[in-house]
Formats: C-alpha cells, sequence, structure tokens
C-alpha cells in the first residue's frame, strides 16, 4: 500500500536524520527510475500494483510523442494534450489504453526531466524574450525578468531551465552563455556539440595531466622495448584525419607472410584512474564534425605522443602474426615496441600505389610492402567469403564545408581497397 517516508523509515531500523536523508536519497532514485511514483500526499507507490509503464519521452516536431518503455516492450503513442507540458527526453509513468489507432499513453507522473539547459534562437517578440530550441523538439522557454543577460534576436543561446512548464506557465530560462550568431561560421558544430551534452571543455587537473608530458618520447620510455624503428611500418587513414592510431607492415615469409599491426600504447601515458581515465571514460570516444574533432584526450596526447605520426619515435603495442596462403594464423605474439611510421598515406594514395605500375613521389619505395599488404588482406577475404560473412557496402556520404562553415554540397565517398 502507498506509505509516507515516516511510516517506511522505522520499518529499516532508520532513526537518526544521516540515515533517514540517505534513505529519501534512494527513495528518490527509485522514483526516478521507475521503480516507484511519488503521489499528491506524499506517499511512495510500487509503479507495478498502479499498471503503469515507465519510459523515456520521444518528442515529435509536430506537437505529439512517444513513450519508449523501459521494458522493451512497443512505443505508446502520447497525443498533443499529453505532450503539452512534456519534452523530449523526460523520464514519466504513463497508463495504457487500446484505442482504433493502438496503444495510446496518459501520464500519470513527471518522474525525472530530461533537460536541464536548452540551445536556441533567443528572439523577441512584442517585449517579451523568448529562447526556441535548435532541433525537432521546437521547445520554448520565456526568459525571466533581467535574465537575457544582453542576447539580441539572431543569437544562438544556451539557457539553464528555472521552471518548468505547467498547466498555468510556460517554461522560464535564464541565458548562461551566448553562444553566437546564426550566421556565424561553425555554429552549427557548437549548437550541436551543446544540444547533445558532449564534453567539450577539460577539467584543469586533466589537462595538467597531459601536459605534463614533453613533445618528445622519454628516453626511458623506450627501455625494455622491441626497437622496429627501422621497420617501414605505414600509418593509413582518411585525408582528413588528424591523429594516427594504427599502423601495418607486411613481408614474405615462409609459406605466407609476416604482418605486424600497431596501435599507440595510450596505456603508458593514460593511468587507470588518473585525472585524464577518468575524463576519458566519461567521454567514451572521439565526436567527429565535418569541421572539427571533439577529442576523448586532450590534443597534446590525441594529436601528439598517442599518434603515429610520421618520422618520429613512438610507443606501441604490436601484435606480429605468421599468416599462411590461405589466410590462416599460425602464429602470433603481443609484445612492447617503439616505432617510427614511414609514411602517412591516405586510402587514395595506397589504392593508387597499387595500381600504378612504376609509383613516383615520396613513398614510392613502400609499394612492395603495400601489395604484401594487399595480399594478406586478399587471403583474410576470402576466408570470410568461405565462412558465409556478409560484407555490408553501403554508400558512405562526406559533408563538404566552404570556408565560411556552411555546407556546400554532400558526395559519396568511393571504398577504395
Amino acid at each position: 500500500q502507498p506509505l509516507k517516508l515516516e511510516a517506511l523509515a522505522p520499518g529499516f531500523r532508520i532513526h537518526t536524520g544521516q540515515h533517514r536523508r540517505a534513505l529519501e536519497a534512494r527513495m528518490r532514485a527509485m522514483v526516478r527510475d521507475g521503480q516507484l511514483l511519488r503521489n499528491r500526499a506524499d506517499e511512495y507507490c510500487l509503479t507495478g500494483h498502479l499498471d503503469v509503464v515507465t519510459g523515456t519521452v520521444l518528442a515529435h516536431r509536430d506537437g505529439f510523442g512517444f513513450l519508449r518503455p523501459d521494458d522493451g516492450s512497443p512505443d505508446l503513442y502520447l497525443a498533443a494534450r499529453e505532450m503539452q507540458l512534456l519534452w523530449d527526453g523526460d523520464r514519466v509513468a504513463a497508463r495504457s489504453s487500446e484505442t482504433s489507432r493502438g496503444y495510446e499513453g496518459h501520464v500519470v507522473e513527471i518522474l525525472a526531466r530530461g533537460k536541464t539547459r536548452i540551445v536556441g534562437d533567443f528572439r523577441r517578440e512584442r517585449g517579451i524574450d523568448f529562447v526556441l530550441e535548435s532541433g525537432e523538439s521546437r521547445t520554448e522557454v520565456l526568459m525571466a525578468g533581467g535574465e537575457s543577460h544582453g542576447a539580441k534576436p539572431g543569437d544562438v543561446v544556451n539557457v539553464e531551465i528555472l521552471e518548468y512548464p505547467s498547466k498555468r506557465s510556460h517554461a522560464i530560462g535564464r541565458v548562461v552563455e551566448i553562444v553566437g550568431r546564426r550566421e556565424q561560421s561553425g555554429i552549427d558544430t557548437d549548437v550541436a556539440i551543446l544540444a547533445h551534452g558532449i564534453p567539450n571543455e577539460w577539467p584543469p587537473e586533466a589537462l595538467a595531466e597531459a601536459r605534463s608530458w614533453s613533445t618528445e618520447v622519454p628516453e626511458k620510455a623506450k627501455e625494455g622495448r622491441e626497437d622496429l624503428r627501422s621497420v617501414p611500418l605505414v600509418t593509413i587513414d582518411g585525408a582528413d584525419a588528424r591523429d594516427f592510431d594504427d599502423a601495418v607492415y607486411c613481408e614474405p615469409q615462409g609459406d605466407g607472410w609476416r604482418l605486424l599491426v600497431a596501435i599507440a600504447d595510450v596505456s603508458h601515458y593514460v593511468r587507470a584512474d588518473s585525472p585524464l581515465d577518468k575524463e576519458a571514460r566519461g567521454r567514451g570516444t572521439s565526436v567527429y564534425f565535418p569541421d572539427r574533432v571533439v577529442p576523448m584526450l586532450p590534443e597534446e596526447l590525441s594529436n601528439g605522443l598517442c599518434s603515429l605520426n610520421p618520422h618520429v619515435d613512438r610507443l606501441c603495442l604490436v601484435c606480429e602474426m605468421q599468416v599462411n596462403r590461405a589466410g590462416e594464423v599460425t602464429r602470433s605474439r603481443f609484445y612492447d615496441a617503439v616505432m617510427r611510421s614511414a609514411a602517412r598515406l591516405t586510402y587514395t594514395e595506397a589504392a593508387n600505389m597499387l595500381v600504378a605500375v612504376r609509383p613516383r613521389g615520396p613513398h614510392s619505395e613502400i609499394k612492395p610492402a603495400l601489395q604484401n599488404l594487399n595480399a594478406v588482406y586478399e587471403a583474410f577475404a576470402a576466408v570470410r567469403k568461405r565462412r558465409g560473412a556478409i560484407d555490408f557496402d553501403l554508400p558512405e556520404t562526406k559533408i563538404e564545408i566552404d570556408e565560411r562553415g556552411q555546407v556546400r554540397g554532400v558526395r559519396v565517398v568511393e571504398r577504395l581497397v
């Protein structure tokens, strides 16, 4: 049955204020997760006993929306009247009913708000300042008196939510940052970074840790590693890549090939549970936009010591394999090494060198190694085909940006060897 916190606490033998606050925090978290509901009498209820569905709201710009249930069951349609107080990403509890159009949801409780900030266009109409959110949901937030902080119509702003919408009032917010002007170069990327909550600033301690390393690999770090600096390993990446994290080399050996695959030894610089490691874990990945990259590690590492740049010493972890003509790996070993990339190749350069009879240019001497790599690739591909693997050769597109940061066009990227 529904119970207040005062009735629940004695059941858990909780009598002190500190333990009571801990219980209250746990109950709030269970409400946020949809395990409990809190009714208007401040009583906690089990959602399973109330026959409600908990999930996340997906808003549509035309006013309606959907509820994506936590249990993986089919989405529930949310009519515009149900969406009046809801925003994209909100967590709600709803009852389900079957209609001629399918299953609809009727909101019982808003469990947690999905947004504490929005990014959008600052507007002024009839003396009233408001912000229209960028993207599909088109949320409107009125600015509290004196909280526009110098923003002008045409500015793109970051807004903190002070009050969420109710049946009697609009959402209220305040400007915390003027991102730029709508016509400004690169503004769409700035908006995307803020709207999706992509971490774009480094904690001082993580930045200090990254900058504590010199720009060159310390001699002491090379000790105890195999020396591959005379092996012409090469990196092969897209023309606009800025960091190079893997390098390859291949040569004939016995009835097959000796294949080396090296990856940058990031773990030498990023220690477990260090400020850098915690920040990288939070980011999870680098995020690529048409005009820039938001890296997982500061540029001192991502484009420096942890990038296998040509003609400089780098620490790496290597997998060395013996591959036979049938495409089988007959022997392998892993080891720490120090390497020096012989060339930074693009996909186009590598493909052109393979078809050229007499390649010319700065990297022409590595054509034999590329031919060996191509031979191993063909052996591996034949094994994949025999195994029944599906090759998803789907068209890949690239957005082309002009010098003003505007989209100039979209072209299909040719898939090369």
